[in-house]
């Protein structure tokens, strides 16, 4: 049963954490012993609690998950994890990472309680509405990286938090194409899927997968970087955000098997090569390391 609630919890979904992570790097506090484990507490307490939203999501789409070709096999819908076993850890989990999350820091602790009631709204009723179902998900990333920048007390920057966002509404629109590609029936899968035309959803993932790139190298070039870094060499890191946004888009509309486009990028090596050497590249200009 605690193998069945932690894959319930879904850990390799953590990796999108990592966003409470992005004001530690460009703060240039990556080095400071303090900033890290104050930033290493704020991500783990985003992976338990986003951990009780996937709980509270099982739960209420059980039925629904039961008609899917894949997430039947869930614990919660496939019955390895009894219903009331998950419910009462979540009710415990979620007051105890809001405690601790106060401990960490007060404002901190209302951008993760936020998290937690914009995902409620999400699981009860914002999925069901085309769109909003998106705009939902991106409010959740801008969220991450405001409370990144709360907990370690810094301003959040506004280039950061827009650039979040859209990279953000890619993510959904690729999740919303992958869902709609593979679906036998849409209604029963998922609400919101009748109201969306997978044609449609190509072209809004194009173009918004290339404004998010444009964005980022018109902050990249921005007298703010400059200013904060004294440098402008950040811009050549947007190759590697092509180079990931047109595989994402080919694994969300063409791996149709798999559960879903995250996990399937976590698999694939070219994405994940790419990505690393992304974050790699990206500290090292940021810190002078070359």
């Amino acid at each position: 049963m605690l193998l069945a609630l932690i894959k319930t919890l879904r850990p390799r979904q953590w990796i999108k954490n990592l966003f409470v992570g992005i004001p530690l790097m460009y703060s240039l506090r990556l080095t400071d012993p303090t900033s890290l484990l104050v930033t290493a507490g704020a991500i783990a307490l985003f992976c338990l609690i986003s951990g009780c939203v996937y709980i509270l999501n099982d739960l209420v789409d059980i039925e629904k998950d039961r008609a899917h070709p894949k997430k039947r096999n869930r614990p919660i819908p496939s019955g390895k994890l009894p219903e009331a076993v998950a419910r009462r850890f979540a009710v415990i989990c979620v007051p105890v990472c809001l405690a601790l999350g106060y401990w960490l820091q007060p404002l901190y602790a209302a951008a993760l309680g936020g998290y937690f009631l914009l995902n409620l709204a999400y699981s009860f009723k914002l999925k069901q509405i085309a769109y909003v179902d998106v705009m939902s998900i991106a409010a959740g990333f801008i969220l991450r990286v405001l409370a990144g920048a709360l907990a370690l007390q810094i301003p959040a920057s506004p280039w950061l938090l827009a650039c979040t966002g859209l990279l953000a509404m890619f993510l959904g629109f690729g999740k919303r194409a992958h869902e709609l590609a593979g679906a036998e029936d849409p209604q029963r899968q998922r609400a919101s899927l009748t109201a969306y035309n997978l044609t449609t959803l190509r072209v809004i993932l194009y173009a918004v997968g290339f404004a998010t790139v444009g964005l980022y190298v018109a902050y990249t070039l921005s007298e703010h970087v400059q200013e904060m870094f004294g440098t402008n060499r950040l811009v050549y890191t947007a190759a590697f955000g092509v180079v990931g946004i047109a595989r994402f888009i080919y694994l969300a509309t063409n791996r149709r098997e798999a559960e879903s486009p995250t996990e399937e990028m976590l698999k694939d090596p070219l994405f994940m090569i790419n990505f690393v050497v992304l974050v790699a590249l990206t500290a090292a200009i940021l810190y002078g390391w070359i």
